[in-house]
């Protein structure tokens, strides 16, 4: 235990400072043949030449050659027993960034898998946390959870490059200090507990609290410390007790102890609100043995050697934790009254505790590392699940919410079991509809009621650990209710009902998603033709992960986005594009306090603007401006003039730095009353729905030969039309003869002209 509790010490502590990274050098080869079956080791002998020389005028900030670095973190690797690929893609991992060398040369030299290992972790490298900001943390989640699911040893190397810098932080400022163990906390050590790697994992979360609590820290330390011969004694007597009715029973087993980290036990007197004192499971005694049976057999022993604590027994093997973790948890009572836990596995169990996902990564004689295909499907089920959802999830609070939710490391679970006796492990606090779920969409989906242990119970029923669970069903459901998604606990059911709503409400969900657009877009004095294009909804469906435009007017529909959002990102990207344009002084500058000159244009009506000599003239489409009408220019970025109605919304609402920019203008006579120039306008109708009431608009447009370019009709449930009509006309006295007539039209109730 003495050994232990030094070990645990030190791993705290700055690393030792090598004379030369030849000697870290020889430490990770002799590592490398401790476990590997093949005694090659020339590639990663010509890693390290490569990464020596191409790092050599390179420091870190502790003053060492910068070397030490990758070949420290390959030893973190070789320690969970990687394949040689992962460990000659963490000496380079670097190289790439910092270096001259670049992914061809790698290829070259190393081949194909290494070059994607590297590439990997540079991508995951180049991710910048700012752990205030929701959308970019999101969204780097997302590229991390891609570049796992390409290849999982590329998030192993990026774990083992976190542990190193942690393990070296001290060297940096406590700003960095305090950011960089914030990031390990909310992002690398949960990652590494849902991959299972505690042997990761633990030391992560310790040295985060050294950077984030540090009087905590040390004051733990210190109590913990002030105890340690007593407790140290306590548990020896416990274990050479166990060694020897162990040995007695005929069970062959490795009896150690060891001290529960400081993160955990920190995470307990916050949690439970207790003090250190109060705190009994502060170490473990664990029993490795050979086989399930023996660890069933053990726990005999044990029951019958001191007095279990009621409720505090937990059997993983039978029903293991998400990661993969399987042991018996017992806390039973020393004959000095003193509680104690203990922790009985198997080898490979314990393994796998250790080491995770690593622990399953099988070796093939010519050295290249490969997970089995049934292994990488079994243990890498969580993470498939998640880049499931995450194709599925575009609120990036959303996604972030549920995911801390799925990477919690302190959420208990319940089992219970199907009708048939198959178990299911749900987060605690699940109700039956949770259980629905994970049985299948379907069954969640025609979901109507629940039995738990044979009684019909309420759909926000508690499910408790050992409950025997029944869905009624019915094909007359309606399907999910949105106030399920409160009473869900797990991230699966939350997204599968979210999931229904989004499919079956679609084509409603599309019409309001339109509404609020132009809802938002009104009450801010937005215009949204100037960024309804499609070069702006690109990048808007690419930033969001859309295939087309209406899936993505559903999801603001159904609340998964916030048309703010969308109409924000294409005002920036259209406010990028204009930037790049003309300049305001390209413009501006040819404003003089000349007078009205005529600027041509195609038309043989055309627009008097002041002070502008030859500069493209276009007509507004917010407004749609018509001879006639009072207007005003406003002077654009790199597109001229743009003319509209002194009454249109955009002019009205417009900032008071802008207002520089108007200029005034006024329609210019024609040179003849036949002029044939047409301009487009649009109108909006609303009326009572009838039928006929199209085939009346039409026919007052035919009577006046004037062509509809384009109707856009939507019909309330109450029986409200509004159309929108889009024409040419020649002026506004045109404009309101036509108005006039459509007004006699029997059920229409008013008509306005768009205005922006």
């Amino acid at each position: 235990m003495a050994g232990e509790s030094k070990k645990i010490d030190i791993q705290l502590e700055a690393p030792a400072d090598f004379t030369s990274p030849e000697e870290l050098y020889e430490e990770l080869i002799k590592s490398v043949k401790r476990y590997h079956p093949s005694d090659d080791i020339s590639m990663i002998e010509k890693a390290y030449k490569i990464a020596y020389e191409a790092h050599k005028e390179q420091k870190r900030k502790s003053g060492e050659p910068y070397i030490i670095h990758p070949l420290c973190v390959s030893i973190i690797l070789a320690d969970l027993e990687m394949d040689k690929e992962t460990i000659v893609a963490a000496i380079l991992h670097d190289v790439v960034e910092d270096t001259v060398m670049d992914l061809d040369e790698l290829k070259e030299e190393f081949g194909q898998e290494v070059a994607l290992l590297v590439d990997g972790v540079t991508k995951l490298t180049q991710i910048s946390w700012d752990m205030d900001k929701v959308e970019i943390q999101a969204e780097n989640l997302r590229k991390m959870f891609l570049a796992m699911a390409k290849d999982i040893r590329v998030i192993l190397i990026k774990l083992a490059d976190r542990l190193h810098n942690m393990r070296t932080l001290q060297y940096m400022t406590p700003a960095k200090q305090k950011e960089k163990a914030r990031e390990t906390m909310d992002i690398y050590s949960p990652i590494a507990h849902r991959l299972g790697i505690s042997k990761i994992k633990v030391e992560l979360d310790d040295l985060s609290l050294k950077y984030l609590e540090p009087e905590i820290y040390y004051e733990l330390a210190e109590k913990i410390s002030l105890k340690k011969d007593a407790r140290e004694a306590f548990v020896n007597e416990i274990m050479d007790e166990v060694k020897v009715h162990l040995a007695e029973s005929g069970i062959k087993a490795k009896v150690d102890g060891r001290a529960k980290h400081f993160f955990s036990i920190y995470k307990k007197m916050v949690n439970q609100h207790k003090t250190l004192d109060q705190i009994y499971d502060l170490f473990a005694v664990r029993i490795i043995v050979d086989s399930v049976k023996d660890c069933y057999g053990a726990l005999g022993v044990i029951h019958e050697l001191y007095k279990p604590i009621p409720g505090r027994f937990k059997d993983y093997i039978a029903m293991p934790k998400p990661n993969m973790y399987q042991s018996l948890h017992t806390t039973l009572i020393g004959n000095n009254g003193q509680p104690f836990e203990i922790q009985i596995r198997t080898y490979e169990m314990h393994r796998t505790a250790e080491f995770g996902i690593a622990a399953h990564w099988k070796y093939k004689e010519s050295g290249s590392g490969q997970v089995a295909a049934d292994s990488e499907e079994a243990k890498l089920s969580w993470l498939r699940q998640i880049l499931e959802w995450q194709k599925d999830m575009s609120d990036n609070k959303e996604f972030l919410s549920l995911l801390k939710s799925d990477l919690d490391l302190f959420s208990d679970s319940v089992y219970c079991f199907t009708p048939s006796g198959d178990v299911k492990n749900l987060p605690s606090g699940s109700t039956p509809i949770d259980f629905a779920y994970a049985i299948h969409s379907a069954v969640g989906n025609k979901m109507v009621g629940a039995k738990v242990n044979g009684k019909l119970v309420p759909i926000d029923y508690v499910i408790q650990n050992g409950d025997r669970i029944e869905i009624v069903t019915s094909q007359n459901s309606k399907g999910p209710s949105r106030d399920w998604l409160a009473l869900v606990k797990s991230t699966q059911a939350k997204n599968k009902i979210n999931q229904w709503f989004k499919t079956e409400l679609k084509e409603d969900n599309i019409l309001k998603g339109k509404e609020l657009i132009t809802q938002y877009c009104k009450a801010h004095g937005i215009n949204y033709s100037d960024i309804n294009k499609p070069e702006y909804m690109e990048k808007v469906m690419r930033r969001y992960a859309f295939k087309d435009w209406e899936s993505l007017l559903a999801s603001i529909g159904h609340g998964g986005l916030k048309e703010g959002q969308i109409i924000n990102k294409m005002l920036e990207e259209r406010n990028k594009k204009l930037k790049k344009e003309v300049t305001d002084a390209t413009i501006l500058d040819e404003i003089g306090e000349g007078n009205k000159v005529p600027v041509s244009k195609k038309s043989k009506s055309g627009i008097v603007v002041k002070g502008i000599h030859d500069l493209a003239v276009r007509f507004s489409r917010c407004c749609s401006p018509v001879p006639g009408d009072e207007i005003v220019g406003f002077v654009t970025r790199g597109r001229g003039v743009s003319i509209h109605r002194t009454d249109c919304i955009n002019i009205i609402n417009l900032p008071e730095d802008e207002k520089e920019r108007l200029i005034d203008a006024e329609w210019q006579q024609p040179e003849n009353d036949t002029s044939s120039e047409t301009y487009t306008t649009e109108i909006q109708i609303y009326a009572n729905n009838r039928i006929g009431m199209f085939v009346d608009i039409s026919k007052v447009f035919t009577e006046r030969q004037i062509d509809i370019s384009s109707m856009n009709v939507r019909t309330s449930k109450q029986g409200k039309a509004t159309i929108i009509m889009t024409f040419d006309i020649h002026g506004k006295e045109e404009l309101n003869h036509l108005t006039d007539k459509l007004r006699q039209i029997e059920g229409v109730l008013d008509i306005e002209r768009t205005a922006g």
